[in-house]
């Protein structure tokens, strides 16, 4: 995949806030699975010591949460879902436009069928500029199932409407505060090996891929065309082990399996409880252990 790049430019304005705003902290504008917001807690005793004064790199960035806690000055953001970026750009970029096309489709949301109406457009009518199409992107997120992204063989959005009594499409304040934070955010829609040429020594390496499966039943990976198995999990490794030769700071979040351990044997692993968000039964909705694999102690 030939990597699309734009590069966040100091001379860019930022976004206007609303009054009031200026010391309310970003947060992810969408819903992921896998996303790290009730980790935090977690994550933050076991990032390196002057992080502060480290690039920020995610090449799986998903919903942010990290990235977005953290409010780094200096970030490479990668994902290879060309819709999450696009909507990623836009926001950056193009926050009020997509506010304006987020309140035309939040008023239709009481029409009968407007959901699926909206996945047709989104998913076949052409020439959609990247604001509306990245308000599209936002709006099936918080009233599909789940805020389950999956994609067919044809690439085509395909998650069944979800069971919401008054979802909130428009969060005009939160979208402007993410735009905010992304000013400083390089967002490139490229895969992880892309890394190889662009992590530098003392960049912070947070790698937050799709997990490795708990059970037959249990993969989540098909969240971009191609899904990510066992041969994508040893590639991952390889970048990992080479990362870490260059003298990065590097931290990896993955499912608690004999796979990931026995691929990152080796390195400092630690052991965090996660609550497991996305399953048909509730009762199957409890905690399960994820594992956080580092190059560095503190």
């Amino acid at each position: 995949m030939q990597a699309e790049v734009l590069s966040a430019h100091a001379s860019r304005a930022l976004p206007s806030s609303p009054a009031g705003t200026s010391e309310a902290p970003a947060s992810p504008f969408i819903k992921w699975v896998g996303g790290k917001g009730k980790l935090l807690a977690r994550l933050e005793p076991l990032l390196p010591r002057a992080v502060d004064r480290m690039r920020h790199v995610e090449p799986f960035v998903g919903g942010g949460a990290l990235f977005f806690h953290r409010a780094p000055s200096r970030a490479l953001l990668a994902d290879v879902n060309p819709a999450l970026v696009d909507t990623y750009l836009a926001i950056r970029d193009e926050p009020h436009a997509v506010i304006a096309e987020l309140l035309v489709l939040q008023r239709g949301l009481a029409v009968a069928g407007s959901y699926y109406e909206v996945r047709e457009r989104y998913n076949h009518e052409r020439g959609l500029t990247r604001p509306r199409k990245a308000a599209m992107f936002v709006y099936l997120n918080k009233t599909c199932f789940n805020g389950l992204h999956r994609v067919n063989q044809r690439g085509e959005f395909n998650v069944p409407e979800g069971r919401y009594a008054n979802p909130r499409v428009l969060d005009e304040r939160g979208l402007l505060r993410a735009s905010a934070a992304l000013q400083g955010a390089d967002i490139r829609c490229q895969g992880f090996e892309a890394l190889l040429a662009q992590a530098r020594p003392g960049d912070f390496v947070y790698f937050d891929p799709p997990y490795a499966p708990v059970s037959e039943t249990a993969n989540f990976t098909s969240y971009a065309e191609g899904g990510f198995g066992a041969d994508a999990q040893a590639r991952l490794r390889d970048v990992f082990r080479e990362l870490d030769r260059r003298g990065a700071k590097l931290m990896l979040s993955n499912s608690d399996v004999p796979l990931v351990r026995s691929l990152f044997d080796g390195y400092r692993i630690d052991v965090v409880k996660a609550a497991r968000a996305i399953n048909c039964r509730a009762d199957k909705r409890g905690p399960v252990d994820e594992v956080v694999v580092r190059n560095y102690e503190r």
